[in-house]
C-alpha cells in the first residue's frame, strides 16, 4: 500500500460526518461491491450492488424496505432515479439500461440484451476500440435531462454519448475515441444540470467535458483525477467522484506521479470552481477516505452518498482489506 501519498483532506472541514456503516443489511446479507446510489422523491435510497441482490432500498437511517432484481443483471454498473421517481439501471455486460417502477417492475429497455454494438472493441479495455458504434457497448450510465431526454455514456467499448427521447428513440450521438474537443477515452458518468448542458465524466482522459443538448464541446474541467461519476445538486453544485490513481489502474498504466492521489470527492461551483475536497486514498478503509469511488449521489437534505467497487478495483487482489467499506454517507450538518 503506498505511503508517500497527501493525507487525506477531512469531510468535516466541509461541513459533513462520514458514516461507512450507515445501511443495515440483515444477517447473512452482504454486496459484494456497490456499483452505484441514488435516492427518490422520499430520500429512499437505492443501491446498486454486484451481490445477490442487486437493488436493496433503505430509509435514510440505514434500514432496509425492500429488495429486487434478483436475476435480472449480468453486472451492474450505475443507477438513476428521475424525477417522476422512475429508477434507471445501466448494466454494462448486458449493453443495456432497463427502467424500472420503483418497486422494480420493468417499464422500458434500451439495447439488446448481450449484444454488442460494432465497435471492434475485444475487451473492457478501452485501448481496443477500433471505431464508433450505435447504442451499446458496456454502457456506464444515465441522466435525465429537465426536458425528459435520456443521456447515455458508451462506456467502455465505445467511446459515445447517445441522446434518447424519454419513449427510448435515439435521437443523436456524438464522442470518439482520444483524447481532443468531444473525444472520450471511457466516457464514464453523465449529468445534466438545469440548462440541459451535459457534463461527461472522461475518465481516462481525467476531465469533465461539458456539451449542449445537441452535443456541441463546450469546455472542459481538468481539476479531477480519472472521475467516474458527476452529480448535480438543486443549487447547481458539481459534484464528482474520482477513482484516483490508487484502484482500477489499467495494464501497462502508471500514474502520472509518485504521490498521484488515490480516490476522492471533490465538490465545484457552476463555474467549475473548486468548493471542497475530501479523501485521497491514504488511508483508503477509514471514513471519510476511499479506494474507489465508482457513484455518487446527493438527496433533498444535502447528504451526500458514495459508492465504491472496492473488490474489482484491486480489493480482490490484496491492496486492501476485504472489511472495506463499499457505501459511505456523508452527513451535512
Amino acid at each position: 500500500m503506498p505511503t508517500d501519498r497527501p493525507a487525506a483532506a477531512n469531510c468535516r472541514e466541509f461541513g459533513y460526518e462520514p458514516d461507512d456503516r450507515w445501511a443495515k443489511l440483515p444477517p447473512g446479507w452482504g454486496w459484494t461491491e456497490v456499483a452505484a446510489v441514488a435516492t427518490d422523491s422520499r430520500d429512499r435510497v437505492f443501491v446498486f450492488s454486484r451481490g445477490e441482490h442487486p437493488v436493496m432500498v433503505f430509509d435514510p437511517d440505514g434500514e432496509l424496505l425492500a429488495s429486487w432484481g434478483e436475476g435480472l443483471f449480468v453486472r451492474p454498473h450505475g443507477i438513476f432515479i428521475g424525477p417522476d421517481d422512475a429508477v434507471y439501471c445501466t448494466d454494462d455486460l448486458d449493453h443495456t439500461v432497463h427502467k424500472f417502477t420503483p418497486d422494480g417492475r420493468l417499464l422500458m429497455t434500451l439495447g439488446t440484451s448481450g449484444k454488442p454494438s460494432d465497435t471492434g472493441a475485444t475487451s473492457m479495455d478501452f485501448r481496443t476500440i477500433r471505431r464508433t458504434g450505435l447504442p451499446f457497448h458496456y454502457p456506464t450510465n444515465l441522466a435525465v435531462a429537465p426536458g425528459g431526454e435520456l443521456y447515455v455514456s458508451d462506456g467502455y467499448g465505445n467511446a459515445r454519448v447517445h441522446k434518447f427521447s424519454s419513449d427510448g428513440k435515439l435521437l443523436l450521438s456524438w464522442g470518439e475515441p482520444g483524447d481532443g474537443p468531444g473525444q472520450f477515452r471511457i466516457p464514464h458518468g453523465i449529468a445534466v444540470d438545469a440548462q440541459g448542458i451535459v457534463y461527461v465524466a472522461d475518465r481516462e482522459n481525467s476531465r469533465v467535458q461539458l456539451f449542449s443538448p445537441d452535443g456541441a464541446y463546450l469546455s472542459e474541467w481538468t481539476d479531477v483525477v480519472r472521475p467516474c461519476q458527476v452529480f448535480i445538486d438543486g443549487s447547481g453544485s458539481v459534484f464528482v467522484a474520482e477513482l484516483g490513481y490508487l484502484a482500477g489502474m489499467w495494464p501497462g498504466i502508471s500514474p502520472p506521479y509518485p504521490e498521484a492521489p488515490g480516490g476522492r470527492v471533490s465538490l465545484f461551483d457552476p463555474q467549475g470552481v473548486l468548493r471542497g475536497r475530501w479523501g485521497g486514498g491514504r488511508n483508503p478503509c477509514a471514513p471519510g477516505d476511499f479506494f474507489a469511488p465508482h457513484g455518487i449521489w446527493v438527496d433533498s437534505r444535502g447528504d451526500v452518498y458514495v459508492a465504491e467497487v472496492v473488490m474489482s478495483a484491486g480489493g480482490n487482489r490484496g491492496l486492501v482489506s476485504p472489511g472495506c467499506h463499499s457505501i459511505q454517507k456523508f452527513v451535512r450538518r
